[in-house]
């Protein structure tokens, strides 16, 4: 048994605490300020991996979970902590971030732009499907472990909905009783802040389905607006999308950003936090400034959730994506926003070399950032500003590192909590061309 004070919190969702040896520990369940008596798990050598044993003095920060399956529950790592002390941490994270992995000393961090809620934020939970028939859990993965703890509430879905783990569970079981093994690996459900919709969407094997009743049963359940039927192979992390079929409703889930309409189909990516997006959207038109003949790249375009309205304040704009569930979305989203864009479907490291000159660019790269070849590429656009939006300050950190060495320096850096309760944090970093010195003066 080891005291410690716990000091900060990490990117990862643990707490750090230093051993009286120097070695940093990273602490699960612990809070800034707390002095607390820990367990090693794990002896990395220069650092390790602690359990919390106990809490000997609490820190003015520390709160009580709200929710039942918090500390098991990988969903939540933060939720024993204040909201204005996982503001402060998420900041320092991204400070963090451009100084120890960037290497760059001088960057000013904007204030976070906070969640308009702590809790029942989510328009989107998806739900692990273990076991068959009536024996069947559905739940979300344990923290820091691919197993999982069956759960009848989130409170990260509205409030009106955060019993839906529990309902959608007993749809399925009623249905496996009577029709076994359902192939059921996972529980989408989406849920719209600022429209009635509400879909649910099955993640299954190809194979025979009961479509008519699982459609009944499960809009049901919910009082789902639709219900789809996704149909994957292979391993199921690889979400290998074969097909969609819809079993209730259109087909595709409707959200408003900025007051403009978006049809998302269920494989597609939309921004969990709606009010949150709203403000990211925002952020990034306000830093990029577009004007009416501008042109205008968004690389990694999605559904549209910069493509749209960039589309109505610039008459030029194209869109790179890669997914063809996302691309029928964009060209809809597009068409109903009364707004065009030109769609170019594929990778964007290999499309990028021959799109040319822009003026502006954004991009929302996945968790893995951008790819090496894609900064040189966007440098050799001519963009007088890139807004780059990420969801690992990792990854942001090392590729403003590659746009200084590539001549484009941070403008502005600011970060959205879109995720609270959690250690994720979203961020739109601004980038320039950096005015070369003329020679002899």
């Amino acid at each position: 048994m080891t005291r410690v004070t716990i000091g900060s919190l990490a990117h990862g969702g643990a707490a750090v605490a230093r051993l009286d040896d120097g070695r940093v520990a990273f602490v699960r369940g612990g809070c800034p300020g707390d002095v607390a008596d820990i367990e090693i798990l794990e002896d990395h050598g220069r650092w390790v991996t602690a359990g919390l044993t106990a809490v000997v003095t609490p820190s003015p920060d520390r709160v009580e979970p709200p929710c039942p399956y918090a500390g098991e529950c990988g969903g939540c790592q933060w939720q024993h902590v204040s909201a204005s002390a996982q503001r402060i941490a998420k900041h320092a994270l991204v400070s963090d971030a451009f100084r120890r992995i960037g290497h760059l000393d001088h960057v000013e961090v904007e204030p976070l732009v906070p969640s308009a809620e702590d809790l029942g934020y989510r328009n989107k939970v998806e739900f692990v499907a273990r076991g068959e028939g009536r024996n069947l859990t559905l739940g979300l993965h344990r923290l820091a472990s691919d197993s999982v703890i069956g759960v009848d509430r989130c409170l990260l879905l509205p409030g009106r909905l955060a019993g839906a783990p529990k309902a959608l569970q007993g749809a399925l079981r009623y249905l496996g009783g009577g029709h076994g093994d359902l192939g059921v690996t996972r529980v989408g459900i989406r849920v719209a802040t600022h429209t009635r919709d509400i879909e649910v969407a099955l993640w299954t094997r190809p194979g025979a389905f009961p479509r008519s009743i699982a459609a009944r049963t499960m809009r049901d359940a919910v009082k789902a607006t639709g219900v789809v039927r996704v149909l994957t192979k292979g391993a199921e992390k690889e979400r290998r999308v074969t097909g969609v079929e819809v079993l209730s409703g259109r087909g595709a889930w409707r959200e408003r950003l900025r007051g403009v309409d978006f049809l998302v189909s269920a494989p597609s990516f939309f921004q969990v936090n709606t009010r949150a997006a709203e403000q990211l959207v925002s952020t990034v038109l306000e830093a990029l400034d577009p004007a009416e003949d501008d042109r205008v790249l968004d690389l990694y375009a999605g559904a549209g959730t910069f493509t749209v309205p960039l589309a109505l304040l610039a008459d030029e704009v194209t869109a790179v994506e890669s997914s063809r569930h996302a691309i029928a979305d964009l060209r809809r989203n597009l068409e109903n926003a009364g707004a065009w864009a030109d769609i170019v479907g594929g990778d964007a490291a290999r499309e990028l070399a021959d799109l040319g000159g822009f003026d502006l660019v954004v991009v929302d790269p996945p968790r893995s950032g951008l790819e090496g070849s894609v900064i040189p590429h966007l440098v050799a656009t001519g963009a007088r500003r890139v807004a780059y939006v990420s969801c690992d300050p990792a990854t942001l950190a090392r590729d403003a590192a590659r746009f200084a060495e590539a001549g484009y320096g941070l403008r502005s850096v600011r970060p959205v909590d879109l995720f609270p309760q959690t250690f994720h944090v979203e961020t739109v970093a601004v980038f320039e061309p950096v005015p070369r010195a003329v020679k002899g003066r």
